[in-house]
């Protein structure tokens, strides 16, 4: 039985095909879209817990899939890799160092999908703080010395790390599984 989703947003079925083979099977329902508008209504359909985003896409690019991911806070934690045959076309809209999304130039093999993942789960884990650090701020700002909201905002907040802490264990291990798995099938 899948335990972790993963959407591959690709118009080319030879990309979704090969992210497909080079996962370990068992462990990953990987979900395909072959444009943009397919793959963000995926996104918010399925939850999933990995995206991996070409840039250049029919019906609605790439970079508007991203822009329309950073709109809400619940989408902008999922783990994200984007790719293109062309950096140059994701550095024209995103500048380097891609801070909170990984990056893989096509073609890839197993080796840089895994790299890439594994990254996009790090740099993941950045955000949800820098986004929680920000709202506490506005908020303080916003209500001055309405301390009661803030300290429900603040134990809110803690409640959300402690479940994001027990996803990341959950990933930590699955991501281990598919290292050894990977690991096996190379020698």
């Amino acid at each position: 039985m899948p335990t972790h989703k993963i959407l591959v947003i690709d118009d080319s079925k030879v990309i979704r095909m090969r992210v497909k083979d080079m996962l370990p099977a068992g462990n990953f329902e990987v979900i395909e879209a072959k444009d943009g508008l397919q793959g963000f209504n995926l996104i918010c359909s399925e939850s999933p817990n990995l995206i991996m985003l070409d840039f250049l896409l029919p019906k609605m690019s790439g970079w508007e899939v991203y822009q329309e991911i950073q709109k809400q806070h619940k989408l902008r934690t999922i783990p994200l890799v984007l790719m293109s045959g062309r950096k140059e076309e994701v550095t024209d809209k995103l500048t380097e160092p891609f801070e909170y999304f990984a990056f893989v130039e096509k073609p890839f093999d197993q080796k840089q999908l895994v790299e890439a993942i594994r990254e996009a789960m790090m740099k993941s884990k950045k955000l949800p703080q820098a986004v929680a650090d920000s709202s506490i701020s506005s908020n303080v700002a916003a209500s001055g010395a309405d301390t009661s909201a803030m300290v429900a905002e603040i134990e809110s907040l803690k409640a959300k790390v402690v479940r994001m802490e027990k996803d990341m264990d959950v990933l930590k291990k699955q991501f281990n599984q598919l290292l050894s798995f990977i690991r096996q099938k190379i020698k």
